[in-house]
């Protein structure tokens, strides 16, 4: 399955790259207020949609550009699909750019491929098996210090965002760490978390398309990913942090005040930090499209939980090797033999 990740993500990077040549000529379409899509968007996500569904037909398809129209609708393996992401970035000719490929089952990402191809640099993680770059082996960061760290963040940009509220945690952040750097795709944001060249990472008003591959990248060098509380229910939250172990745990707590999934009532968390009207203002990041959709898919994923939850749990099956039933033989055949004797010792005559 990494494989075909892989296969999938080339070659949306090789459409990318050769449109890359002549930016001038693509035409570019608003989706809504700074958020951009072009021809080659579509025409990489055509690719890598072909390329996973010829090999995995009866696995689900959750893309940016197309939402769950491809794929099988009740499938347990879900690809989770970028194809390019920081189109903002692309349109301008600034080189940070990324296809990401994430491969879910029942909700849990198992697979992970980030691809920069302006670089040719490859990101790649399996679960349980680490994270890579190229063929190098990656982990986070050692600094344990806010005051040394390099942070990454991400600017709220879409028309309805609270810029107010984000810059109360930009400066909170700010003031504690050595630098914050904002490239413009949260995929690369993420696997240079794990490759150390940041030490954390957040934003907010994200979609699961964004973040689904780095945070499995993330786990697999050695850091934690989450929400502003620390939670790993991240994905379909419009929030994350991450970084290493202990810049995470510092991160989050100068956070914490700022999420949206703390309490039912956002106005009972960091309303005297933040505001009340700038809490209220605040639910207007990301279109209305993909909010609708992020909500049916974590819908479902409270469903399936639920029903995980519900279902009676089946007894632990112990498997008996040929070695242990003998012994197990010779076991009842002693004890037999002590209880015969047992009876002779009891008996009158």
């Amino acid at each position: 399955m990494l494989n075909i990740a892989i296969k999938a993500a080339r070659a949306a990077g090789a459409i990318i790259n050769r449109a890359s040549l002549d930016i001038e000529r693509l035409t570019v379409t608003a989706k809504s207020h700074n958020d951009f899509v072009t021809e080659v968007d579509k025409a990489a996500e055509d690719v890598i949609i072909a390329t996973l569904l010829e090999a995995y037909p009866g696995h689900g398809i959750l893309a940016e550009e197309s939402g769950r129209e491809h794929g099988a609708k009740d499938s347990d393996f879900v690809w989770v699909i970028d194809p390019l992401d920081g189109t903002t970035n692309f349109i301008h000719g600034f080189p940070v750019y990324a296809v990401s490929i994430a491969l879910t089952w029942r909700g849990q990402v198992q697979q992970a491929v980030v691809y920069d191809p302006s670089r040719n640099d490859l990101f790649y993680a399996s679960k349980g098996k680490g994270a890579y770059l190229n063929d190098r082996r990656i982990r986070v960061s050692k600094r344990t210090r806010m005051l040394e760290t390099l942070i990454g963040t991400g600017f709220p940009f879409r028309k309805g965002d609270n810029f107010q509220r984000y810059m109360k945690m930009f400066e909170e952040v700010m003031v504690q760490c050595a630098g914050m750097r904002r490239p413009g795709a949260a995929s690369l944001d993420l696997c240079y978390v794990a490759a150390g060249y940041l030490d954390g990472f957040f934003e907010t008003g994200l979609s699961p398309w964004d973040v689904a591959a780095g945070s499995l990248i993330i786990t697999e060098a050695g850091g934690l990913v989450g929400n502003f509380t620390g939670e790993p229910d991240f994905l379909y939250q419009r929030e994350i942090v991450a970084g290493t172990p202990r810049i995470y745990g510092q991160l989050v707590k100068t956070l914490a005040p700022y999420t949206r999934v703390i309490t039912e009532d956002p106005k009972a968390v960091g309303a005297d930090e933040i505001g009340a009207d700038e809490i209220d203002a605040d639910e207007g990041e990301s279109d209305p499209e993909d909010d609708a959709l992020i909500s049916q898919l974590q819908a479902a994923e409270d469903e399936a939980r639920a029903q995980k939850a519900a279902a009676p749990v089946e007894p632990k099956r112990t498997r008996i090797t040929a070695a242990a039933k003998a012994a197990e033989v010779q076991e009842e055949a002693a004890s037999d033999k002590r209880s015969q004797g047992r009876k002779r010792d009891d008996a009158p005559f």
